[in-house]
């Protein structure tokens, strides 16, 4: 079974995976160009880290078809860096940061995907495709007309040849878009933005290259403030895209084999003079939608990139940037979940406002972990809030003066506490108090607290009480958390009043 799934994952679509990477390796070159400029390198930094990530997440990655390179997130977290200490040091923290992803895979990080609602995906997904779409503006303002007739015409290609009889399905159409309008640029000689415009692109091939830094405390005290955020966002933004690419495919995917496939990738970028990366949305998308679906898709996109760059970078410095816009102008497009805008009349307004907050604080501040933090700690408040609500209490008298029996109903945490004391007439003269726990689950100190305050209260008017019908989890968190049933805990609490 093992075989047939590691057949299925590198021939089940040869011809399919070979096109879309190859369309996957000529949108990566400007992107990594871009990236590489960002952080303040030069741009074989970006190519190399790109064609080396790519080609070892296809080896050793837990999501097939996913495109992992250099990154505009990442290429963020290291102007810092690389502005005070250069390039030595970004390698190294480049190093670092692959360690701790391989930790994090060896311990399980992938898990916590679990807590990471639906509606902070969306939000995700929309925030990317409007900051994709944002990208390509600078390639569109000041500009002759010809480049907006060529990205029109790009994206008239893009979207009208799936639809040609016999050669429309065969040929992924991002391909024939770029290929078509190099050809127009070329034979016209229009003056228009080139990708050899972008940076110069390197002629050599990449070598083994040990960053040049001590090996002391000092080093790793100016490394490792960078390190740990651009692991923490690498691999969120990995586990995002990968659950992205398992909606698209509906397939699975291994988050913590992910993990450790990043955390090797980008170790073996920082050993040959590049920069830390991890998936990419966007790329990820142009890969799906052109036909790539297994590990051949992304290891071709790696080594074709590396191919091109080295050897044919004379041809690929001749396609115009306006190719490449209308490429990623519809990935932005197919990114964006439309049936959201939709959903807003249909899901309740929390789920709305965490997905528009996703949205706002990634747009916002182009951090895609602390969108991500936003929308899942709103998540978690309205969660909390909501199933407070089903926590109830009711009562019943058996006679005048004799047993009152509560009967408690649903979750009792940190948020239901005040509700659930509130339930109680402490006031009330009767013999003896029931609480029925048969119904309810107590979740943290706060409630254990909550009922030891009842039970308190209710013994200090005279009142015996019992609790009966916990089930084993509550009964185990009140017996080691709770006082009541501990006469020297309750005589300093009374004491106290």
């Amino acid at each position: 079974m093992l075989l047939l799934s590691k057949k299925q994952d590198w021939l089940g679509n040869i011809r399919g995976d070979i096109l879309a990477g190859t369309v996957v390796a000529l949108a990566l070159i400007p992107e990594a160009i871009a990236f590489s400029i960002i952080a303040g390198v030069a741009p074989k930094v970006g190519l190399y880290a790109s064609f080396c990530i790519a080609v070892i997440t296809a080896l050793v990655g837990g999501r097939p078809g996913m495109i992992s390179a250099a990154t505009g997130a990442m290429a963020l977290l290291m102007v810092t860096l690389v502005k005070e200490h250069g390039l030595q040091y970004l390698l190294a923290a480049t190093l670092l940061t692959g360690f701790f992803q391989i930790l994090a895979g060896y311990i399980r990080l992938g898990s916590l995907m679990s807590f990471v609602s639906r509606s902070v995906v969306t939000g995700f997904v929309n925030a990317l495709a409007i900051l994709i779409f944002m990208a390509q503006l600078p390639e569109l303002m000041n500009v002759t007309w010809h480049v907006y007739a060529m990205t029109a015409a790009g994206l008239a290609i893009i979207y009208l040849f799936p639809y040609l009889p016999v050669i429309g399905k065969s040929v992924p159409s991002p391909l024939v878009c770029i290929l078509s309008l190099t050809a127009v640029a070329v034979y016209f000689n229009l003056d228009i933005r080139r990708v050899g415009d972008m940076g110069e692109l390197p002629d050599t091939l990449p070598i083994f290259l040990w960053p040049d830094v001590p090996l002391t405390m000092e080093t790793l005290e100016i490394i490792l403030p960078f390190s740990i955020p651009l692991a923490v966002v690498g691999l969120l933004e990995s586990f995002m895209t990968a659950t992205i690419v398992d909606d698209l495919t509906d397939t699975p995917s291994d988050k913590n084999r992910e993990a450790k496939g990043q955390g090797i990738a980008n170790i073996a970028a920082g050993l040959i003079g590049g920069m830390a990366g991890c998936a990419m949305i966007g790329q990820s998308v142009i890969n799906i939608k052109s036909g790539g679906r297994g590990r051949l898709s992304t290891l071709c996109a790696g080594i074709l990139l590396l191919i091109m760059v080295v050897f044919l970078n004379d041809w690929i410095s001749l396609i115009p940037m306006a190719a490449l816009v209308a490429v990623m102008i519809m990935v932005s497009i197919g990114t964006f979940s439309w049936q959201s805008i939709k959903n807003l009349k249909q899901h309740p307004l929390s789920s709305n406002l965490v997905m528009i907050a996703t949205v706002i604080v990634v747009v916002w501040t182009h951090n895609l972990a602390l969108g991500v933090f936003v929308g899942v700690l709103l998540a978690s408040l309205f969660f909390a809030n909501k199933i407070s609500h089903f926590m109830y209490v009711s009562s019943e008298l058996d006679e005048p003066g004799g047993t009152r029996t509560y009967h408690v109903v649903g979750q009792v945490f940190f948020n239901s506490a005040e509700k659930f004391i509130a339930a109680f007439d402490f006031k009330e003269a009767v013999e003896k108090v029931v609480i029925d726990l048969h119904r309810a689950h107590f979740w943290d100190i706060t409630s254990v607290s909550a009922l030891d305050k009842a039970v308190i209260k209710f013994r200090r008017e005279g009142s015996e009480v019992e609790l009966i019908g916990q089930n084993q989890a509550t009964s185990t968190i009140i017996d080691r958390f709770g006082i009541h049933d501990k006469p020297e805990e309750i005589e300093k609490v009374m004491g106290g009043h």
